[in-house]
C-alpha cells in the first residue's frame, strides 16, 4: 500500500515558532545533521522518474504544542503562527520552486496537546490537502457505529483529490473499529463526479453503499462495522445529470410468457379427469359433505408510533416521550436499548444509543443493527400542530378484529388493547411538581378514554368519532394526509391507515 501521509516528529527544537530551525539545520554537517522539513520533503517527492524528483508536495500542516499555540493566540492573536507559515512557504517555494509548476504553497499551523514543548509533527502527502482562502466545502464526511450518532470526520474540497481516514497518518475517527493497520480512502474526481471509498488493505473488509439511507457500511470479518455519509454541501449543489444518473441506467430485462414453438408446441400433456360421481364413497351413517368456512375477520396493525408536541401538553408536566427499541427494533424498555428516540418540551427530537445523545430531523432512517431499519417520518403539515414525527415500527403488530360488530377504541376500550404499546408510565417523563408519574400512562398525551368506534363493512371500515376533543386523521397505504375525520360517520378503505392519539393504525381487509 502506498503512503498516502508522510509524517514526522522534529525534536530538540528550542523554539518552535523559528522557521529557520524547521525547515533546514545551518552549517555543512550534511552527514551528521538531524533530518528537518526540508529534508523530509526532498527524500518524499510527490513524482519521480527513475531516482530524480520531478514533482514535490505543496501542502504541509504543523502541529505544534496546544500550549504553544494558545500562548500565542493570546498574547499576539496568533502572529506568529502566521509568521511561521509564511515564512516556511517562503523558503518551500524558493527550495523547490522547479518541482512545484503551478501548484500553490500552502501551510497550516495548528496545536496538538500529545507534543513535548520542544517537539512539532510536520503531515505531507497525497491525502493532504490545505484550502485556498475562498474554496468553499464540497462535501462533509461524517461517521457513525450506530446510524443515529454522527461525529465530523473531515471536510472534501472541490480541487482536493485524496482523503485517507483512520490509518497511520488518516484523519481520526470517534470509535474507530478496525486498528492501526485499516484506513478507507476516499477519491474525489471532482464536482461533477460521485466520490469513490476504497478499503486498504484492499480485500480485508466489505464496503457496500445504501443510497436508500445515504451512506456507506464498513464492515470487518469479526462483524464490527462503521457507517460513512459524504454528505453535498448546499454550497455547491450536484448538477442535474449526476442527479438523474442513476435514473438513467437501464434495467434488466424482464421475464415474459412466450409460446412454444417446434416440438414442444405439439407435445400436450394429457389432463387428469376426476372419478365419475357414481364412484365416490359412500357416506357412513352421521357423515356430512357440509363445507366448514371460517368466519370472515379482518386484521388491524400497528405500523407506526407518532410523536406528539410535548408543547401542547406543558399543563401536564411532560417532558420527554422516550421510545426504546432493542435490537429487534421492537419498542422495549427491559434492558438496554439499542437506540431510543426521545421528543422534549421544546419538540425537539433525539436519538440516544451507547455512543451519545445527538438532535435528529425527519425524514431520517437509523439501523443500529445490520437486520433492521427504522424509519423517522416527517408529520404532514396538516397534523403538524399536534405531531413532531412518525416512527415506523421494523415489525408491525396485529390482531384480528370480527366483522359485523362494532368496536371502541381508546384508554377505557380493551378491543385492540394489545396494540396500544405506550399504555405504560415507564416512556413518559415527567416534572416532579406534576404529581405521581408511577400512575400517568403515556397514552394520556393525545388519546381519549374513548376516541372512535369502527366496525368492518364490504368497502372498508366505517369511523365514528367517539370524543369531540379527539383528533383523527386519515392516512393512505403510503402514509400520505388524506383527511381530517370529523363528527359525521367516516369510511376509511382498506389498507389506508387511522392515527390517534400515538398509534398509526392500519385497518385491512
Amino acid at each position: 500500500m502506498p503512503t498516502y501521509v508522510q509524517h514526522a516528529v522534529l525534536g530538540r527544537i528550542p523554539d518552535v515558532f523559528n522557521a529557520e530551525a524547521i525547515w533546514q539545520t545551518p552549517g555543512l554537517a550534511l552527514f551528521s545533521r538531524r533530518p528537518l522539513l526540508r529534508d523530509l520533503l526532498e527524500r518524499c517527492p510527490r513524482e519521480h522518474k527513475g531516482r530524480a524528483a520531478t514533482r514535490c508536495f505543496s501542502h504541509v500542516t504543523l502541529m505544534l504544542p496546544q500550549e504553544e499555540v494558545d500562548d500565542d493566540y493570546h498574547l499576539s492573536r496568533g502572529s506568529r503562527a502566521r509568521d511561521l507559515a509564511q515564512t516556511l512557504a517562503a523558503l518551500h517555494q524558493k527550495d523547490f520552486g522547479d518541482l512545484l509548476g503551478s501548484d500553490q504553497v500552502r501551510y497550516d499551523v495548528v496545536g496538538d496537546a500529545s507534543l513535548a514543548p520542544d517537539e512539532i509533527e510536520v503531515r505531507f502527502g497525497h491525502a493532504v490537502y490545505l484550502p485556498a482562502p475562498d474554496e468553499k466545502i464540497l462535501y462533509n464526511v461524517t461517521a457513525s457505529r450506530d446510524s443515529a450518532i454522527w461525529h465530523t470526520v473531515c471536510p472534501i474540497y472541490p480541487n482536493q483529490r485524496l482523503a485517507l481516514i483512520g490509518g497511520e497518518g488518516g484523519v481520526d475517527v470517534q470509535g474507530w473499529p478496525f486498528g492501526p493497520d485499516a484506513a478507507l480512502l476516499i477519491i474525489n474526481d471532482g464536482p461533477d463526479a460521485p466520490p469513490t471509498v476504497q478499503i486498504r488493505p484492499k480485500g480485508a473488509f466489505t464496503c457496500t453503499y445504501d443510497p436508500r439511507s445515504g451512506y456507506y457500511t464498513v464492515k470487518a470479518p469479526d462483524s464490527q462495522r462503521l457507517l460513512l455519509k459524504i454528505a453535498r454541501t448546499s454550497a455547491l449543489p450536484a448538477r442535474a445529470g449526476m442527479q438523474s444518473e442513476a435514473a438513467n441506467t437501464t434495467p434488466p430485462p424482464h421475464a415474459v410468457w412466450q409460446s412454444r414453438s417446434g416440438a414442444n408446441a405439439k407435445a400436450i400433456d394429457l389432463t387428469a379427469i376426476p372419478a365419475a360421481a357414481s364412484h365416490k364413497p359412500i357416506n357412513r351413517p352421521g357423515e356430512s359433505d357440509a363445507t366448514y368456512a371460517p368466519v370472515s375477520q379482518q386484521r388491524v396493525s400497528l405500523v407506526a408510533l407518532a410523536l406528539p408536541r410535548l408543547s401542547r401538553y406543558r399543563d401536564t408536566g411532560a417532558q420527554a416521550l422516550e421510545l426504546p427499541f432493542n435490537r429487534a427494533m421492537a419498542l422495549s424498555a427491559d434492558g438496554s436499548p439499542a437506540i431510543s428516540l426521545i421528543v422534549d418540551a421544546a419538540d425537539d427530537l433525539y436519538a440516544c444509543t451507547a455512543e451519545g445523545r445527538q438532535r435528529i430531523e425527519a425524514p431520517a432512517t437509523f439501523s443500529p443493527v445490520d437486520t433492521r431499519t427504522l424509519r423517522l417520518l416527517p408529520a404532514a403539515p396538516e397534523m403538524a400542530d399536534r405531531y413532531r414525527a412518525m416512527v415506523c415500527l421494523a415489525q408491525p403488530i396485529s390482531t384480528g378484529v370480527a366483522s359485523g360488530a362494532r368496536f371502541t377504541f381508546g384508554r377505557n376500550s380493551p378491543m385492540l388493547a394489545a396494540l396500544r404499546l405506550l399504555d405504560s408510565p415507564r416512556f413518559l417523563k415527567r416534572a416532579n411538581s406534576a404529581g405521581d408519574s408511577s400512575t400517568s400512562s403515556a397514552d394520556r398525551i393525545g388519546l381519549s378514554r374513548n376516541a372512535f368506534s369502527f366496525e368492518a363493512v364490504s368497502k372498508g371500515y366505517t369511523i365514528a368519532r367517539q370524543s369531540a376533543t379527539q383528533a383523527l386523521y386519515h392516512l393512505d397505504d403510503k402514509l400520505q394526509f388524506v383527511a381530517s375525520v370529523g363528527d359525521a360517520p367516516y369510511l376509511l378503505p382498506h389498507g389506508h391507515h387511522l392515527v390517534a392519539g400515538h398509534y398509526v393504525l392500519r385497518f385491512e381487509a
